[in-house]
């Protein structure tokens, strides 16, 4: 039986921040725990992360990713030196890896770590993800992990970040640190069940560009003209701006279908460019020619309501079962990029206090990366600009 801890911290020495973590999520024995997921902004150095973390629990399996700020039982934190821990304790689950997987090879790479999670662990029903933020096809993501445990499995997780400048991200296995690795962390433990949701507030707005020429998740041209000088002009932007520049007012939404727009609260799904190689624009997922791609505007009471409402729906789902642990996903341009303090910390209370048990927050572990994981419409799904919630019950 698979049993979770967390913590988080916010310490300049990276060394004392892992050794905080530890002992607030675990006290002073280490010694049976399997799993450690570290999230850490990167200010922090992770060859040492991982280091520190190996020297207290060397038998644990250690996981990491970057971000750009973090959530834990203790709150939200959005500076350089951030961290968060998620500890599991239990032999059902199991976690592979890869180094170098980009937009263009992302289904083989993944569909490899899909079958040694498989042949490592029988029985696993949720997948964790993370991989690099930044050129990666995450609808290939899950369409590998589908293809060996099929589309009744739950994929939950995120895409690692930079302070949201879109120039690296980092992810670590035991003690190697990757910039465009990947993990996934399958759990098998027949004993728990997950719902998972995401959420964004944005509204499309104006006439949408058309992709006249992409390929697979690259795009060369919008409405005829190179993209990227297209989309910064829609921006307001020169062309010589930076993804950094756009991240926070670019947010591009894709029309949705209707039963499913009515159960995500919002006609459009959004998507983010990470990343561009002069005029092409690399986006998070496929994105064949004739694709239409609104511009989008945040609405500020909107993100309030229908956090609300992400929350009591997996409540309902939930029927009054015991929460284990959280998984969250945040956009980093949902943090201190869109909001003051005041009202940042109010969002993350609003979403964690109706999971508290016994007057306290069960354990959780949250970033702010560059996309999120969740189910939609009955599917596996990728998104951006959300809160993705994967609450884990028994």
């Amino acid at each position: 039986m698979l049993h979770f801890f967390s913590s988080s911290a916010r310490i300049v020495n990276t060394r004392r921040a892992v050794m905080e973590c530890m002992e607030v999520a675990l006290g002073n024995d280490y010694s049976d725990v399997d799993l450690l997921i570290f999230h850490a902004s990167v200010g922090h150095d992770f060859k040492e992360m991982l280091a520190q973390a190996h020297e207290m629990a060397p038998q644990a399996k250690l996981v990491a990713a970057s971000c750009c700020g973090v959530v834990g039982r203790e709150g939200v934190s959005e500076s350089m030196k951030d961290m968060a821990l998620m500890a599991v304790k239990g032999k059902e689950l199991a976690v592979s890896y890869c180094n170098e997987i980009y937009g263009h090879n992302t289904y083989e790479k993944m569909l490899v770590m899909a079958n040694e999670l498989k042949a490592a662990q029988p029985g696993i029903s949720m997948v964790y993800t993370l991989s690099s933020g930044i050129d990666i096809d995450n609808d290939a993501t899950i369409r590998a992990i589908e293809k060996v445990f099929g589309s009744e499995v739950t994929i939950f997780g995120a895409t690692s970040s930079d302070n949201m400048k879109g120039v690296v991200s980092y992810q670590g296995i035991d003690s190697q640190v990757f910039q465009h690795g990947a993990y996934l962390v399958g759990f098998a433990d027949p004993s728990l069940k997950i719902e998972t949701q995401a959420t964004h507030g944005f509204l499309a707005i104006g006439e949408p560009m058309v992709v006249t020429s992409s390929t697979d998740h690259i795009i060369h041209e919008l409405n005829g003209r190179p993209a990227w000088e297209e989309f910064t002009q829609r921006l307001g932007l020169n062309a010589s701006a930076t993804c950094g520049d756009s991240i926070p007012i670019g947010a591009l939404g894709q029309k949705l279908e209707p039963e499913v727009a009515k159960e995500y609260g919002n006609s459009h799904i959004l998507r983010v460019v990470t990343h561009r190689d002069g005029n092409d624009m690399y986006y998070a997922t496929n994105c064949p020619v004739g694709t239409q791609l609104w511009l989008t505007t945040r609405a500020e009471e909107l993100i309030f309501s229908e956090m609300d409402r992400l929350v009591s729906v997996v409540k309902e789902r939930m029927q009054g079962h015991e929460t284990v642990a959280v998984f969250h996903a945040d956009c980093l341009a949902r943090g201190r990029f869109l909001f003051n303090r005041v009202i940042k910390d109010e969002l993350v209370s609003r979403m964690q206090y109706p999971f508290y048990r016994q007057g306290e927050c069960p354990p959780w572990l949250g970033m702010y990366g560059f996309g999120e994981f969740a189910r939609l419409g009955g599917k596996n799904r990728y998104h951006n600009y959300t809160t993705a919630l994967a609450v884990i019950y028994r």
